[in-house]
């Protein structure tokens, strides 16, 4: 339902500030890494839960552009976050304006810029676009030189995943195989375990080939729900 008290970015920010806690917000900045030359370097938190912020989110969908706009471009996380929040919510709920959002979405995903804005949106809004459009984004953004944008491409492909569409995943995967950041690293493992709960047959066969050459952490994230005699039997091919 539509809060007409909430329809304007200052209305959707003042009402965040009125959940904010500061000890929350220290646990907050601690967990994602905001220190000097931490991957969220400079990011601020006023301590919203997520919960809280989809709350809000729920009841701005009439929202225009121009608040989103401003709520992705505001410093705090949270602010951030419920931007992301109502184009996911927009993206469900107005699918003649689907094309419109993603490639929206698409031109801001920079502000995404950290690892939870990537995952609660990406396969909400472009994941569920690919599943019967051109792909090739995914690949475009695989080589982009920002890590979010990185990490959406292959976060996207839960979607597909759970569609039991993986060969896009694996091309991913393969391509940024060797990334050196472990936010990538983390996301191939995610992702390539997904792919072992629809089918372990797939992820076997990748697995063969390849767990040679994954770095520990993709590979440790991959064949988490392997036993253990199957986990050491991969590890050793390390």
């Amino acid at each position: 339902m539509q809060n007409n008290s909430l329809n304007t970015a200052a209305g959707v920010k003042a009402t965040l500030l009125s959940y904010a806690r500061s000890e929350k917000a220290a646990v907050l900045s601690r967990f994602f890494k905001t220190g000097p030359g931490q991957y969220g370097e400079g990011d601020l938190f006023c301590g919203v839960t997520v919960p809280q912020v989809r709350s809000v989110a729920r009841q701005v969908l009439d929202i225009g552009r121009d608040e989103i706009e401003i709520l992705i471009q505001d410093d705090l996380h949270e602010v951030r976050q419920c931007g992301f929040f109502i184009l996911v919510e927009q993206y469900r709920k107005q699918p003649p304006k689907r094309a419109e959002i993603v490639d929206y979405y698409l031109s801001r995903l920079y502000r995404a810029n950290n690892w939870d804005l990537v995952d609660l949106s990406a396969p909400k809004i472009l994941g569920h676009w690919l599943l019967n459009h051109d792909r090739s984004v995914l690949y475009r953004l695989s080589e982009s030189t920002v890590l979010w944008e990185q990490r959406a491409a292959v976060v996207s492909t839960m979607t597909l995943i759970h569609r039991n569409q993986f060969d896009d995943t694996l091309a991913l995967v393969k391509k940024q195989m060797q990334h050196p950041h472990d936010l990538m690293q983390k996301a191939n493992g995610w992702m390539l375990r997904e792919i072992g709960k629809s089918d372990r047959s797939v992820l076997t066969a990748f697995l063969e080939e390849y767990a040679a050459r994954l770095p520990r952490t993709t590979l440790r994230y991959a064949i988490e729900h392997y036993s253990a005699e199957e986990r050491q039997y991969y590890l050793k091919k390390k």
